[in-house]
């Protein structure tokens, strides 16, 4: 028995490599955040990288708590949640794009940074595929003969989502310092609304055509 709940050294940096890659592709998540400091800034988009990453220890607590195996086993639950999560994104998308026009093309649109936050909490939290991503990636790591299985899917889930979120800041920094040349003019300005309305309203309806795994 290990005295520490996470894997030998060797199968924690195969856990470790294995979770870099796949934060690294893009994904809602990243699509999330991207879309946010195209929108607003750097800072809104760190922001949604902290929110989306607490979404994901929801995840990690529901996966510990053997929720995402209801999501995994109950059609009703799966689409129940896949539809509310798709709803909310298109939402968004569709507030952004018939939205107000700036006053001030030169400069980030002024969020409520709580909103910001929350809004990437609740996209991470409705998304069910990230809840059953959890489900089926970290149990490879756990060590049936070592710490308790919930000790070491809490640990294992922190990890990956530390990662992620270093990975996602990374994306945010970098599209916010793109985004910063497009804010020179109006057509400029309504071709950043539409492409980050755009992106919500696709994320929402690929999250409403999304199927359960079996």
């Amino acid at each position: 028995m290990y005295g520490w709940p996470v894997p030998p050294p060797s199968t924690l940096a195969l856990f470790c490599a294995a979770s870099l890659a796949l934060a690294v592709v893009p994904g809602p998540a990243v699509t999330y955040v991207v879309a946010r400091s195209v929108e607003q800034g750097r800072r809104a988009g760190l922001l949604s990288v902290l929110g989306v990453c607490t979404g994901g220890l929801v995840h990690v607590t529901a996966a510990t708590a053997g929720l995402s195996a209801l999501l995994a086993s109950s059609a009703s639950a799966f689409t129940v949640v896949k539809l509310v999560g798709a709803a909310y994104l298109i939402a968004i998308g569709l507030m952004r794009i018939f939205g107000r026009a700036d006053d001030n093309p030169g400069e980030p649109v002024p969020v409520p940074r709580s909103r910001v936050y929350v809004q990437g909490v609740v996209v991470n939290v409705l998304n069910p595929k990230t809840a059953l991503f959890f489900l089926a990636f970290l149990p490879q790591f756990v060590q049936p003969h070592g710490w308790p299985v919930a000790a070491q899917v809490v640990i294992l889930g922190c990890i990956f989502v530390v990662i992620a979120g270093t990975s996602d800041s990374v994306y945010a920094i970098a599209a916010a310092s793109l985004a910063r040349r497009m804010r020179a003019s109006a057509r400029a300005e309504r071709i950043k609304r539409w492409f980050t309305g755009g992106i919500f309203v696709a994320l929402g309806a690929t999250a409403a055509v999304a199927k359960r795994a079996h």
